[in-house]
C-alpha cells in the first residue's frame, strides 16, 4: 500500500489510536512498520518522559525511538526551561517529571517560585492544591500540561487527568491568565511537523478524540483521520478517509 498522495509525515495520537492501557491495538503494528520514520507520535501525556514511554512502545512490537514522540508533560517544562532558564518552578506532577525538569536545570521548589506547572499527579493532594493556589495569588504563573479532565480507563472507568486538577486550581484562584500546552493548542502539533521537517499542509493527524486531535488539526491546516474505538486502522483505511472528517471545529464544539 502506498503512501497518501502529498501526505509526507504522520502525527499519531498514542491512546486510543495506536494503544490501549499497555496494549497494542489492533493493526497498530503493522502501521508503524509501514510508515516507519514518517511518524511522530503525539501525545496529551503529561506523566512519562519519552525515554519511558519509547520502552513501553518497544514491548509491544512498536518500534518508535524517544526522539520521535511529542508530549504534554516533558513539553511545557522543555517550554519553561527555555524560556525562563533556572527559573523556580513548583511543580505538581510525577517523579519522572520531577527528575526531568531537574536534568533541564530546574529549581524546582515550593518556596516563592515564579512559576507553577501543572501536570498528572497521582499523589494530588489538599496540601498540594492549597500551596499553588496561594502561589499564584502571591504572582506565580501557570502552566499547564494537558488540557484533558479525564480518559477512559478499563471497564469504562473514568480516569482523572491534569485537567481536572487544573479546574481545582482554577476554583481556588478565580480567572487568572495561564498557558496551557497540550492538544489542541497548537504547540505539540508543531513540535511534531517540525521534526518531521515538513509543512502543515504536508503532514496528516491520526487520532481518536475529534475535540483535541481533529481540531488542532483544523486550527493548522492538517488534514485529520479519525481513529474510530476498536477499528483496525491500516494504509488503506486512511486513504478511504483521507479528507472524510469536514467540519472539525464546529463538531467539536457543538
Amino acid at each position: 500500500m502506498s503512501i497518501p498522495i502529498g501526505c509526507r509525515g504522520y502525527l499519531i495520537d498514542l491512546d486510543g489510536t495506536l494503544m490501549s492501557g499497555r496494549m497494542a491495538l489492533p493493526g497498530a503494528v503493522q502501521l508503524v512498520e509501514q510508515l516507519g520514520e514518517r511518524i511522530i507520535i503525539v501525545s496529551n501525556d503529561a506523566e512519562h518522559t519519552p525515554d519511558q514511554l519509547a520502552a513501553r512502545l518497544h514491548a509491544v512490537r512498536l518500534p518508535v525511538p524517544a526522539e520521535r514522540i511529542v508530549l504534554a508533560g516533558t513539553t511545557a517544562l522543555d517550554l519553561v526551561a527555555t524560556e525562563h532558564p533556572r527559573s523556580k518552578v513548583m511543580l505538581i506532577a510525577s517523579a519522572a517529571l520531577h527528575r526531568y525538569a531537574r536534568n533541564l536545570g530546574l529549581c524546582v521548589t515550593d518556596e516563592r517560585p515564579d512559576i507553577v506547572v501543572l501536570a498528572r499527579d497521582r499523589g494530588f493532594t489538599y496540601a498540594k492544591l492549597t500551596r499553588a493556589a496561594n502561589a499564584i495569588r502571591a504572582g506565580a504563573r501557570l502552566v499547564v500540561a494537558n488540557p484533558d479532565r479525564t480518559h477512559p480507563g478499563r471497564a469504562g472507568d473514568v480516569v482523572p487527568e491534569t485537567g481536572a486538577l487544573a479546574a481545582a486550581l482554577l476554583a481556588c484562584t478565580g480567572p487568572v491568565p495561564h498557558r496551557i500546552i497540550g492538544k489542541p493548542e497548537p504547540m505539540l502539533f508543531l513540535k511534531g511537523l517540525a521534526l518531521l521537517g515538513i509543512a502543515p499542509h504536508e503532514g496528516m493527524v491520526i487520532g481518536d478524540n475529534p475535540e483535541t486531535d481533529g481540531l488542532g488539526a483544523s486550527r493548522l491546516g492538517i488534514s485529520y483521520v479519525h481513529a474510530l474505538p476498536g477499528e483496525t486502522l491500516s494504509l488503506e483505511d486512511i486513504h478511504k478517509k483521507q479528507g472524510a472528517v469536514q467540519n472539525i471545529g464546529e463538531r467539536a464544539i457543538a
